[in-house]
């Protein structure tokens, strides 16, 4: 799929209060807003018209657009985030996307964070966390396969969410942690498996022919680029303080 859209939204001057795990200390706002332009500069020069919403104060985790839906060729998807603290973060999510597609939801007592969803061509990899149960997968399932795609449901792991850990590099290939390098579900993809001191940068961004990566894992951009895939370096830091990453700052169309 190539992409040509993509939504963002500023981080608020409160994100360091939204939720996570991370136990890396607060993020520097000014730092992020700093990383936040450079990564739609990136998207911008890989050929993406990008909408950057305003940040909302409402919403500490706002910024983390790609858990409020999942987009495919034929339909949008408006979840229902699995903390309650993020449901409504969507509203200003839904008419950007009914400009490009028609408009599905989940519907309690289903929920889906769009970082447990991994479109990669007519297949879905819908992973199973705290945050996407076992009703929303089912939802989301009958919405995707009623348009002809077939759906992969597999428990996320580890990470927040599957995208923690499992990401595409094309229709095919998946940049995978060490946790799903025997992943039986996954056997149908050729998987790149990066080393276990690096499994942050499981969480890169394939866009248009290109893979951004995290900077700081050296080891993981030689195994992209040894296939023969261009890699681009940001820094996501202050991110990473709220167990987010680069592919939950966008929803790409």
């Amino acid at each position: 799929m190539t992409f040509t859209h993509a939504i963002a939204r500023q981080p608020a001057t409160n994100a360091g209060e939204g939720l996570t795990t991370a136990g890396l200390g607060t993020p520097d706002p000014e730092r992020m807003l700093a990383q936040h332009r450079d990564y739609v500069r990136i998207l911008e020069s890989l050929g993406l018209k990008v909408t950057v919403l305003d940040a909302d104060e409402n919403f500490p985790d706002g910024c983390f657009v790609e858990d409020s839906a999942v987009v495919t060729r034929e339909v949008a998807v408006i979840t229902r985030p699995g903390a309650p603290s993020r449901r409504g973060e969507e509203v200003a999510i839904e008419p950007l996307l009914a400009a490009h597609r028609p408009i599905a939801r989940i519907v309690a007592p289903g929920s889906v964070d769009g970082g447990d969803i991994l479109v990669m061509g007519e297949r879905v990899l819908i992973g199973l966390s705290a945050r996407t149960n076992e009703e929303g997968a089912r939802q989301l399932t009958d919405i995707l396969e009623a348009g002809g795609m077939h759906c992969i449901t597999l428990a996320a792991g580890g990470g927040l969410h599957l995208k923690s850990s499992v990401n595409a590099l094309g229709d095919n290939r998946l940049l995978v942690t060490q946790e799903f390098s025997k992943c039986a579900a996954l056997s149908g993809f050729e998987r790149v498996r990066i080393p276990a001191d690096e499994s942050y940068a499981g969480n890169s961004l394939w866009v248009n022919g290109h893979v951004i990566v995290p900077a700081g894992f050296p080891a993981t951009r030689e195994l992209i680029e040894g296939i023969g895939i261009e890699t681009i370096e940001t820094q996501v830091s202050e991110f990473r303080k709220m167990a987010g990453g680069l592919t939950c700052l966008s929803i790409r169309l």
